[in-house]
C-alpha cells in the first residue's frame, strides 16, 4: 500500500523543485495560466521538453521559496520575481532562446465556448450568412436585436452583429446562441505576462524587437542627444562633428566679409569672384545625370519589339 505524502513533505518537495531551478536556469517566463485545462498544459510541456520546464504552485509558496532562497544564496537579483507572481500565474524556466521558447509557448491555444458569466477576452462578432436553423429559433434573435430573414427554411443572419464586447461578460442570451451556432468565439492558453533574464525583468514585447528596430531606436537617442547638446552648447562625440561644422562656417562668414582668409576659404572666395566657375565644376555631374536616362532610353528601345506591316503580315489594306 502506497503512503500517502502528507502536506508537509509536498512544500518541503515543491520548495527543493523551485530552488533547484532557481539555481539551474537564468532565464524565467512568467505566464498568465486562466482557463488553461491540465491536458493542455501536459501537452505544453511536451512541447518544451528539451531546454524548459513548467512549474505551477500557488503565489504564496512560490514568493516564500524565491526569498528564502535569495536570503541563502545572498542573489538579491531573485526578489524581482515576487512582484510578477500575481494573480493565476505559472513559471517556464528555459535555456532557449527567448522569443523561441515563448512562440511555441503561444502555440497550444485551445478553443472555448462562451460561458455565461466569463469576461469576454476579445470582441465576439457573429457573422452574416445562413444559421441553418429553422424559423422557430428566432427568437433567439429577436431578443439580441440580430436582423434576420427566412431563406429556404432556415434563419439567415443579414447584417454582422457585435454580440458581445471586450471586457462584458457574457450572457445567457448569447451563450445560448453561440453555442446553437457551433461558434467557440475564445481561445486560451499560457500567455506571457513577463520576462526574468538574469535579474532583469521586462515585457514579452521586448522579444519582437528586431537589430533594425534596435538600431532605428539608437538612432533616435543619439539625434536626440546631438540636438539637446546643440542646444546647451555641451560638447558630447555626438554633437562634436556638427559643432566644428558650424564653428567652420561662422570662421568662413567672416573671412568672406572681412580681408581675413585661410586656406579652407580660398577655395570658397575664388568661386564668388568668378560665378563661371561653378558652371565647369557642375559641367561634369550634369553630363553624367542626363546620360543615364538617355542609355535607359535606348535600351527600352532595344527591347520593344518592331510593329509589323501590313505587308510582312502578308495583306494590304487596299487590296
Amino acid at each position: 500500500m502506497a503512503v500517502k505524502t502528507s502536506k508537509a513533505d509536498k512544500k518541503i518537495a515543491y520548495d527543493k523543485k523551485l530552488c533547484q531551478f532557481l539555481d539551474q536556469y537564468t532565464q524565467v517566463l512568467i505566464a498568465a495560466a486562466d482557463n488553461v485545462g491540465s491536458n493542455q498544459l501536459q501537452n505544453i510541456r511536451k512541447g518544451l521538453r528539451g531546454d524548459s520546464v513548467v512549474l505551477m504552485g500557488k503565489n504564496t509558496m512560490m514568493k516564500r521559496s524565491v526569498r528564502l532562497h535569495a536570503e541563502k544564496t545572498g542573489n538579491k537579483a531573485y526578489l524581482n520575481l515576487i512582484p510578477l507572481l500575481v494573480g493565476n500565474v505559472g513559471l517556464i524556466f528555459t535555456k532557449g532562446d527567448l522569443k523561441e521558447v515563448s512562440e511555441e509557448v503561444g502555440k497550444y491555444k485551445v478553443g472555448a465556448p462562451a460561458r455565461v458569466g466569463l469576461v469576454a477576452p476579445i470582441d465576439v462578432i457573429v457573422p452574416p450568412g445562413n444559421t441553418g436553423l429553422d424559423p422557430s429559433q428566432t427568437s433567439f434573435f429577436q431578443v439580441l436585436n440580430i436582423p434576420t430573414k427566412i431563406n429556404k427554411g432556415t434563419v439567415e443572419i443579414i447584417t454582422p452583429v457585435e454580440l458581445i464586447k471586450k471586457g462584458e461578460k457574457v450572457g445567457s442570451s448569447e451563450a445560448a446562441l453561440l453555442a446553437k451556432l457551433g461558434i467557440r468565439p475564445f481561445s486560451y492558453g499560457l500567455v506571457v505576462l513577463s520576462v526574468y533574464d538574469n535579474g532583469s525583468v521586462f515585457s514579452p514585447e521586448v522579444l519582437d524587437l528586431t537589430e533594425d528596430d534596435l538600431v532605428d531606436k539608437f538612432a533616435a537617442g543619439v539625434s536626440m542627444v546631438t540636438s539637446l547638446s546643440l542646444a546647451l552648447s555641451f560638447p558630447t562625440l555626438a554633437a562634436a562633428p556638427h559643432m566644428f561644422i558650424n564653428a567652420y562656417k561662422n570662421v568662413l562668414a567672416v573671412a568672406i566679409a572681412t580681408e581675413y582668409s585661410f586656406p579652407q576659404a580660398e577655395e570658397v572666395k575664388e568661386y564668388l569672384k568668378d560665378p563661371s566657375k561653378f558652371a565647369v565644376a557642375a559641367a561634369p555631374v550634369a553630363a553624367a545625370s542626363s546620360a543615364a536616362p538617355a542609355a535607359a532610353a535606348k535600351e527600352e528601345e532595344k527591347e520593344e519589339p518592331a510593329e509589323e506591316s501590313d505587308e510582312d503580315m502578308g495583306f494590304n489594306l487596299f487590296d
